[in-house]
């Protein structure tokens, strides 16, 4: 008894020492989706887990889009003693912080501004009733909030863009005013990046704008002249602060400054933001007729010593880079260029892998590269392990990097049961959180063609599941079911200290963890 009495000591003090954060989208700057301290779930038992909470917050849809993924901060000081809060979005210019432990909402801001006027028609849509907007041009405040380091006095900053295009820094403990507001960028941003005092964001479709917390009023921005940057998780950032972006839809012009279809970095120089790098596939024309751009965030990471990068897009192949020269000599060509793993029918909606990228290392020394994809495995790419029913909405794709003699390899490991439509994973603890969106995907019909009005995708939309996988099989260790009751729209998962977090289209934010004792 004394030995588990001193076990369970044991235990709390690592609960109050040891307590992970996940202080931006995707976890780290490198855009990873790897939760390195995450200790109470395991491989035993996630099939364990339940619904702890759920808040409906009010927020309101705006097309598609609604509630952004969490991010967390521990030992928060508060008026009411330390907590764990949860910081989380709504898409209709409001921001949550949540007590994590009570699943009760400790303050809420909205956010309000003039009109934002847009210089192309497709996106004025200021009479359109919400539910009803194009899910290209929602409005409102689609980024996810960073949370930095605590200042001088231990306060949290809450680093966040309101939908006019202001940044705020807000208390995590109040969300009252930190420091005054400033202009920053306008039009559908992404997921704020802060590293070393400066904060990026891809926004507005083809612009990334980055700016220094020491210097507000001088705000950095640059272009890739063609395609719009879609990555989920915003831009990643190298250990030479690089930051790269996968680039949409466009023309491959180098010489005109027009680089589509491909993934280019920017770096600050002399207080100006420029082109650094970047890299396209020969077969960009190809790609573009078709609609097939690369859409998602890279993950950068080390392996044997050397810093590389994995993206992907709706073509459905993986491209491995290295950020010193992603493209070598000409631009084009990358260290390893994956067979097909998903969309051999060429769809530009329905299949493809979308959002982003995740990797980790196993404790064998094993870099190991996950994909998300929607639609049936290709025929090109053959696992030694598919778990049973074989993906046919989607699932998570999983590979294996090797290298020998400078030769690189993404080897196929794993190919998840059925879901449908899969974003992003995070892995935690050997386990892979992963859900299916359950979001209608369809763009264009028989009938009536090519239509934005996101209120005929929701209508044909069903609802989102989270797996629980084991990581290095893949095999289904937990699913929801049922129990989350409508469909999400890029977001994503947060997993912190035996919590998982995932917000849905009808303002819902949900809490999976253990079931309390």
């Amino acid at each position: 008894m004394r030995i588990l009495k001193l076990s369970l000591a044991v235990l709390a003090l690592c609960g109050m020492l040891c307590a992970a954060e996940w202080t931006t989208d995707g976890g780290n700057s490198k855009r990873t989706g790897w939760q390195k301290n995450e200790h109470i779930l395991t491989k035993n038992n996630v099939k364990n887990l339940k619904i702890l909470w759920k808040i409906k917050t009010g927020n309101q849809p705006r097309a598609l889009h609604s509630m952004m993924p969490a991010v967390i901060a521990d030992n928060v000081k508060t008026d009411s003693g330390p907590k764990q809060i949860a910081i989380v979005a709504g898409i209709s210019d409001n921001l949550y912080a949540i007590d994590v432990k009570t699943g009760t909402i400790i303050w809420k801001k909205h956010f309000t501004y003039a009109p934002v006027k847009h210089k192309h028609n497709f996106f004025d849509q200021s009479n359109t009733p919400p539910r009803h907007l194009g899910f290209l041009g929602p409005g409102g405040s689609s980024d996810v909030p960073v949370i930095g380091p605590p200042d001088a006095r231990g306060r949290r900053p809450v680093y966040f863009v309101d939908g006019g295009g202001t940044m705020h820094t807000l208390s995590a403990a109040d969300g009252e005013d930190l420091k005054p507001p400033f202009k920053f960028a306008t039009g559908k941003g992404w997921a704020l990046n802060l590293v070393n005092g400066t904060i990026w964001m891809p926004h507005g479709g083809t612009k990334i704008s980055a700016v220094r917390l020491d210097d507000p009023s001088h705000v950095m921005s640059s272009t890739d002249g063609s395609g719009g940057m879609w990555g989920l998780r915003g831009v990643s950032v190298d250990s030479t602060g690089t930051a790269w972006t996968t680039t949409g839809d466009g023309i491959y012009d180098p010489s005109n400054g027009k680089l589509a279809n491909g993934i280019v970095g920017f770096h600050l120089v002399d207080g100006q933001m420029k082109v650094k790098d970047w890299y396209v596939p020969t077969d960009w024309k190809w790609i573009r007729k078709r609609d097939l751009d690369p859409n998602n965030t890279p993950a950068i990471f080390t392996y044997k010593g050397r810093e590389l990068m994995v993206a992907s897009g709706k073509e459905c192949r993986l491209f491995l880079l290295d950020p010193r020269s992603p493209g070598g000599a000409n631009h084009q060509t990358p260290l390893y260029r994956s067979p097909l793993f998903c969309n051999d029918q060429v769809d530009f909606q329905n299949v493809g892998s979308w959002g982003g990228i995740t990797t980790w290392v196993d404790a064998n020394g094993t870099r190991w590269i996950l994909a998300p994809f929607w639609g049936p495995p290709s025929i090109h790419t053959k696992y030694p392990i598919v778990n049973t029913p074989v993906s046919r909405q989607g699932g998570i794709a999983a590979f294996k990097l090797e290298e020998n003699n400078g030769k690189w390899r993404l080897v196929p490991a794993w190919v998840s049961p059925n879901m449908d439509r899969a974003y992003p994973p995070i892995v935690a603890n050997g386990v892979v959180y992963a859900f299916g969106s359950g979001e209608s995907t369809q763009q264009a019909w028989p009938i009536i063609g090519l239509d934005f009005d996101s209120s005929i995708r929701a209508k044909h939309s069903t609802h989102a599941t989270l797996y629980a996988l084991d990581a290095e099989t893949g095999k289904e260790l937990y699913s929801s079911g049922d129990q989350i009751k409508t469909f999400t729209h890029f977001t994503e998962l947060a997993v912190a200290n035996g919590r998982i977090y995932l917000g849905t289209y009808d303002g819902t934010e949900y809490c999976f963890g253990l079931p309390r004792h």
